[in-house]
């Protein structure tokens, strides 16, 4: 067995037991273990990555060579390997990004907890990933939570304590409901992986049996994760948790949390349950009206923001309902076109966060619309990215949300009775996008008063912020200039996730 094998496993354990090491190490020392096993594990999924590519299949690790139900099993492929080095690279240009406000906004001795909520977050999205067994997944959803909700609350104010509040109650009501729907599926097949599972759901959708439990499981399971990701209208936790958190916990959050927790349901969709008994069902009809519904209330709620985070904060709600109406379009190139938002959202939203911060740094620390006249002047840095990002979002040619939007409405060709809500959802979505994001950009960009120099805010000032701004907005364009060989790659992962 190639040793490139055993990467999977080793970037798990590594990330897992590196979260408790971060408690007893000095701050330091905490952060250049958090930085080394991002780095490490990026670097072993890339090896893995490359493999898969080569072999052209994906291949099971039995955990100590023991076969179910004695062992437990990951899978690994093509589309799983990408996401991986996905996460690491968003995760690392998050974490540099926010240093700075990290240094200032958290207490000394809740640092290396931080550090421990990080390592175990990152565990946490390899072990969903990856995961082949359906409880496994479940178990490695609530360290999600628990450590997503750890990166809410570590500033101690009131309000990132309500924020954290309210993001575990409804966390905790999505994470039962995916239970319930796990416990309903285990009942009637016997079965935990989730190859053995999908046999078992094809010869109960052949012989008609169990048919109201099975449907019950499944609605259960997709309702559970379109909670925890923040689909419409289940959303409402989302502008106070990623307002209220830190600079690189906003990034983390609202890039990668919610993806894990999409990328699970597109496992359980896919691999699990298995398309024929998916029509059946009509889920995926179901979610692609609520899909459309996020597109469109998203964009209408975040017209009416106050300030810019909670523009950004809740954009996102609307970029989540492009995902789902990808995912219920039911089509390969629906997957393909929900997979390549995941990774444009996660680029584009990193890259928000981390460049308002920049232009209220250049306001007084301000966030409100009218403090931030003329801060793309001020900063100019954060400015130019702030546009990149805003430019992406609204699907101008060059940008990764471009190649979104065009991806979304070729997969709509290939279900033609949602070819029309499709492309009027986008268009809508598309025309509201413009009206906040470039009324945003003009508004950073006029200034009454002139330039005041002395406020100005040069690259040289935050050199590692400047970094992963430079960073993501290079990795915003390639994904638009660039994207044949990224969709070509997603298009042999989502035939081989299946």
């Amino acid at each position: 067995m190639a040793f490139v094998l055993n990467f999977p496993l080793f970037a798990i354990i590594l990330s897992l037991f590196s979260g408790p090491l971060s408690t007893v190490l000095d701050k330091g020392k905490a952060k250049a273990l958090n930085r080394f096993v991002i780095l490490s594990v990026g670097a072993m999924m890339m090896c893995v990555l490359l493999y898969c590519l080569q072999s052209g299949e994906c291949y099971v690790y039995k955990m100590g060579h023991f076969p179910a139900p004695w062992g437990n099993e990951i899978r690994i492929g093509v589309l799983e390997a990408f996401m991986s080095v996905f996460f690491c690279i968003i995760m690392f240009l998050a974490m540099l990004g926010g240093s700075k406000e990290f240094e200032e906004e958290i207490e000394e001795s809740k640092k290396n907890l931080y550090y421990v909520m990080v390592n175990l977050l990152l565990c946490s999205l390899l072990a969903l990933v990856y995961t082949n067994d359906i409880f496994t997944a479940y178990v490695f959803v609530e360290i999600n939570t628990i450590s997503a909700c750890g990166l809410i609350m570590i500033r101690q104010s009131g309000r990132a304590m309500e924020a954290a509040m309210r993001y575990m109650i409804m966390s905790l009501l999505g994470s039962g409901m995916l239970l319930l729907g796990i416990c309903y599926l285990y009942a009637i097949t016997g079965e935990l992986l989730m190859s053995s599972i999908n046999e078992q759901v094809e010869l109960l959708y052949v012989s008609g049996e169990y048919h109201i439990p099975l449907m019950l499981s499944i609605g259960l399971m997709c309702v559970g994760l379109a909670i925890k990701s923040a689909l419409y209208p289940f959303h409402t936790w989302v502008p106070n948790a990623y307002g209220n958190a830190t600079l690189s916990s906003q990034a983390i959050l609202s890039s990668l949390v919610s993806k894990g927790y999409i990328l699970l349901l597109i496992k359980i969709l896919l691999r699990v349950i298995g398309m024929n008994t998916i029509w059946q069902s009509n889920i995926l009809n179901v979610l692609f009206v609520f899909g459309i519904l996020g597109m469109i209330m998203g964009s209408v709620h975040t017209m009416n923001a106050p300030e810019i985070n909670s523009m950004i904060s809740y954009s996102s709600v609307a970029q989540i309902g492009y995902i789902y109406m990808g995912i219920g379009l039911g089509s390969k190139y629906g997957f393909v076109a929900a997979v390549y938002h995941i990774i444009c959202h996660g680029a584009t939203k990193s890259l928000l966060f981390l460049s308002a911060s920049g232009l209220s740094q250049a306001s007084d620390t301000h966030k409100d619309f009218k403090a931030l006249t003329g801060s793309g002047h001020r900063n100019l840095l954060a400015g130019a990215a702030f546009s990149v990002g805003a430019l992406s979002m609204v699907g101008i040619p060059m940008f990764a949300g471009f190649i979104s939007k065009y991806l979304f409405a070729e997969a709509a060709v290939y279900s033609t009775h949602k070819l029309l809500p499709t492309m009027i959802a986008l268009a809508l979505s598309t025309l509201l996008n413009t009206v906040y994001y470039l009324k945003t950009m003009i508004r950073i960009y006029t200034d009454r008063e002139g330039i005041d120099t002395a406020q100005r805010i040069r690259i040289g000032d935050q050199k590692l912020k400047s970094i992963a701004i430079i960073a993501l907005s290079a990795l915003n364009i390639f994904l638009g200039l660039f994207s044949e060989p990224v969709i070509d790659l997603i298009e042999k992962g989502v035939s081989m996730f299946a």
